[in-house]
């Protein structure tokens, strides 16, 4: 018999990032909630290197179906303290560590 045949390695440690949308706080209607999670996830993976760009993409389209005036934050460790229009706030992470905020003034 070898060396090392029919051992098997220590498990390596590994970091688990989450690539799925993970809603932390919502007061939207489903079907508008749905739209806007789809929305940050396209903007979010076609922009992955840029938050302002993602931030914009979503922005103007939401503006597009739901009227103006929406604000969007995209990014890492920031916090909040907003007024919104009841029914038009979404806080959610995407991709681990990058939050999302869209809410209507």
């Amino acid at each position: 018999m070898g060396d090392g045949e029919g051992r098997e390695k220590p498990e390596e440690t590994k970091k688990i990032v989450h690539t799925y949308p993970l809603i932390r706080h919502s007061d939207m209607p489903e079907e508008m909630k749905q739209e806007s999670m789809e929305l940050v996830v396209t903007a979010c993976e076609k922009h992955s290197t840029n938050n302002e760009a993602a931030a914009r993409m979503i922005k103007d389209e939401m503006d597009k179906k739901f009227g103006p005036p929406f604000h969007v934050v995209v990014g890492e460790g920031f916090g909040f303290e907003i007024s919104f229009e009841c029914q038009n706030l979404l806080y959610m992470f995407f991709g681990g560590n990058l939050a999302i905020v869209i809410w209507k003034c």
